[in-house]
C-alpha cells in the first residue's frame, strides 16, 4: 500500500429522511480521497472520486434502506495513479438507514380550534427518492405502519402538556373551549432504538376567543387598576378642595364690611 498517505479519522455518518451525508476529517494535502460504500448484500459502489472534499452525499447509493452499509475511506495520490496497489483506507461505523436515519420536521398544513374540539392537518417530510413517476416519497411510503405521529398540546401561557397519538394525517383533541392551545407534532418510530423521535414541528398557537388577559397576562389589570384608583382618588380630593374654596369664599362674601 501507500503507508505514506494519511488515513481518514472522526468518519459520520449524517442522515435526515434519507438523505446521508458522510463526514470525515482531515483536509487532504498532496492526496485525495475516494469513498467506497460497501454493503451486505449489494455491490460495492464508489462515490465522490479523488475528491479534495472531507464529506460526501452518498444517499443514491443507500436506497436498500434496510441494508446495513460501511464505507471505506481511500487515500489517494493527487496524480490518481497508485501503481496499481491497494491504497490506504479508513472503514466507517456500519450504518442501517431505515433504523439510524433521523425523521425531519412534519409541516403543519392546517389547525382550527372550534369550541371543544382542536383539530390539526399535517404533511409527512418528503425523502430525496422517487417513485418510477417522478414524485417524491414520502417517510410513510417507506416506514409504512412503523410510523406515527405525536401531537403535544397545553393552555397557551400553561406548562402542562398533553399527549395525542395518531397514524394518519389529522388529529382532533378535546380542548377547553374557553382557552387558546399552543401545540406541535413530532414523528414516532416507536421500534426503533435509536432515533427514535423526530423533529419537532414549529410550535403554533390558536387565537380564538382571544382575550387582553391572554395576551397580556394579569399583571396589565393590575396596572390598570392602580392608576384608575389612582385617577378616582385624585379626582375625590380635588372635588373636595374645590368645594372648600368654594364654601370658604361664600363665607367671606357674606361678612359685612369692616366700619359700616
Amino acid at each position: 500500500g501507500n503507508p505514506e498517505l494519511p488515513t481518514a479519522v472522526n468518519i459520520t455518518w449524517s442522515s435526515i429522511n434519507f438523505k446521508t451525508i458522510l463526514q470525515w476529517q482531515p483536509k487532504p494535502s498532496g492526496y485525495l480521497y475516494t469513498v467506497e460504500i460497501h454493503g451486505q448484500a449489494t455491490d460495492t459502489k464508489k462515490k465522490c472520486i479523488l475528491t479534495a472534499e472531507t464529506e460526501c452525499d452518498v444517499t443514491d447509493v443507500l436506497r436498500n434502506v434496510k441494508e446495513t452499509y460501511t464505507a471505506h475511506i481511500l487515500s489517494v495520490p493527487s496524480s490518481g495513479t497508485d501503481n496499481f496497489e491497494e491504497p490506504p483506507f479508513a472503514v466507517s461505523e456500519k450504518f442501517t438507514p431505515y433504523s439510524q436515519t433521523v425523521l425531519g420536521k412534519p409541516e403543519i398544513q392546517n389547525y382550527t380550534q372550534k369550541g371543544s374540539k382542536l383539530n390539526v392537518v399535517f404533511q409527512d417530510p418528503l425523502t430525496p427518492y422517487t417513485f418510477p413517476n417522478g414524485s417524491f416519497q414520502s417517510i410513510r411510503d417507506i416506514f409504512q405502519d412503523d410510523l406515527e405521529y405525536k401531537l403535544y398540546y397545553w393552555k397557551d401561557q400553561s406548562s402542562g402538556k398533553k399527549a395525542a397519538t395518531t397514524k394518519s394525517h389529522e388529529f382532533e383533541v378535546s380542548v377547553d373551549s374557553a382557552k387558546n392551545y399552543c401545540f406541535y407534532i413530532q414523528g414516532v418510530i416507536p421500534s426503533h432504538r435509536e432515533n427514535r423521535n423526530g423533529q419537532e414541528s414549529m410550535v403554533l398557537c390558536t387565537s380564538v376567543g382571544r382575550t387582553i388577559l391572554d395576551e397580556y397576562g394579569a399583571e396589565v389589570f393590575i396596572i390598570a387598576a392602580v392608576i384608575a384608583i389612582a385617577i378616582i382618588t385624585l379626582a375625590i380630593v380635588l372635588s373636595v378642595i374645590l368645594c372648600k374654596r368654594k364654601n370658604a369664599k361664600a363665607a367671606r362674601e357674606k361678612e359685612p364690611l369692616n366700619g359700616v
